[in-house]
């Protein structure tokens, strides 16, 4: 009835408008409360999840879960757009995002940049980026702390429940390993298409590696080139 009324009244003068609220409103009906509801329900879908983001980030608060507290500069949550299609998630902060409490902006930051930019996304408009740990590791070796991993993982899932991505991208076996259960080296499952609680999630190289290894990049641009094909089909089923 909302609908109806509302596109009814888009194709009449204002005489006529007037004449049929009044009608409304002696059969009981209010036809601005139809209206404000409709404005209500139009607002923006992503205001809602960046204060289910802001609560869970109090929630974390000044973590002391694990002993990572005792060496962490700032903890680093994540950044992004909450409303996006697509999340990329690596393993843990390095010192430059340790000293400024962002994801991903030291060298292998700055190389997941352009890596975005080739497939047309930004960090900053339409991806979600995030770490398993929200800690730094000592001397960046999250081998040396598997203890905190199961301690942090709640908070990057329900990062992940609150966005709900329709593809998530894990950057490095870490990632891999603390979504998917799965222990095979990142160098075979690569590229390879997995279901996780409905969402596709596509494992491919940190760009740590890639700056370690720079003959990966070949195959880490056939893993990004395969994920714009999967974002475009999205769009196109949304665009049906």
């Amino acid at each position: 009835m909302k609908s109806y009324y509302t596109n009814f009244s888009s194709k009449l003068d204002n005489d006529y408008i007037e004449f049929f609220t009044n009608y409304l409103s002696e059969l009981g009906f209010s036809f601005r409360s139809f209206l404000r509801k409709d404005i209500k329900n139009k607002k923006n879908p992503c205001e809602n999840k960046e204060k289910l983001l802001e609560k869970l980030r109090q929630e974390i608060g000044n973590c002391h879960r694990c002993e990572l507290y005792k060496t962490r500069t700032n903890l680093v949550f994540g950044v992004g757009n909450p409303c996006s299609k697509i999340m990329f998630i690596g393993e843990a902060p390095g010192e430059e995002e340790d000293l400024k409490g962002e994801p991903f902006v030291g060298k292998a930051g700055r190389l997941l940049d352009k890596m975005l930019e080739s497939i047309g996304l930004s960090r900053h408009e339409n991806v979600y980026i995030a770490n398993v740990l929200k800690s730094r590791p000592p001397d960046n070796k999250i081998s040396l702390c598997p203890e905190s991993i199961p301690k942090c993982l709640p908070f990057l899932l329900k990062q992940i429940e609150i966005i709900s991505p329709k593809i998530i991208c894990c950057l490095g076996s870490v990632a891999t390993t603390a979504l998917l259960k799965r222990n095979e080296p990142i160098t075979k499952i690569r590229g390879t298409i997995f279901d996780y609680n409905g969402i596709i999630l596509i494992p491919t190289y940190h760009p740590s590696y890639l700056l370690r290894n720079p003959l990966a990049k070949k195959e880490a641009w056939e893993d990004f080139k395969k994920i714009k094909f999967l974002l475009n089909e999205l769009e196109e089923e949304e665009n049906v």
